[in-house]
């Protein structure tokens, strides 16, 4: 068991459950996680998508997260952001589909073609 055991041993996604269950212990209503998956494995990052399904239904959960897999599989909803505004928002599907959101992470097809 974990339970005595204190938080700087327990290895990053432990510790990151950890982060999360504080949260729930003090019923937050709204939960801000950044990089919440990032260091874990395919396994932990399952675990994680599962536990944030189950506490959905309760709170908003705003995740802060690079894993497009991720997202893909938990996400109900995706904004993105560039420069402090909102650039588009929707499914992570149409988020990927969104011309403006490639043009800004991904560049033009102009800038990729004279970059190569």
């Amino acid at each position: 068991s974990l339970a005595h055991r204190p938080a700087g041993i327990l290895a990053h996604g432990q510790k990151q459950w950890l982060e999360v269950g504080m949260l729930l212990v003090q019923d937050a209503q709204v939960m801000f996680l950044d990089e919440t998956v990032a260091g874990m494995s395919h396994e932990e990052r399952e675990e994680t998508g599962d536990l944030l399904k189950r506490i959905v239904a309760d709170r908003t959960i705003v995740v802060i997260e690079h894993d497009m897999e991720f997202m893909r599989r938990y996400a109900d909803l995706v904004t993105v952001m560039h420069g402090g505004m909102i650039l588009a928002e929707g499914s992570v599907a149409e988020i990927q589909a969104d011309p403006k959101v490639q043009e800004v992470y991904l560049g033009t097809v102009a800038e990729v073609t004279a970059d190569a």
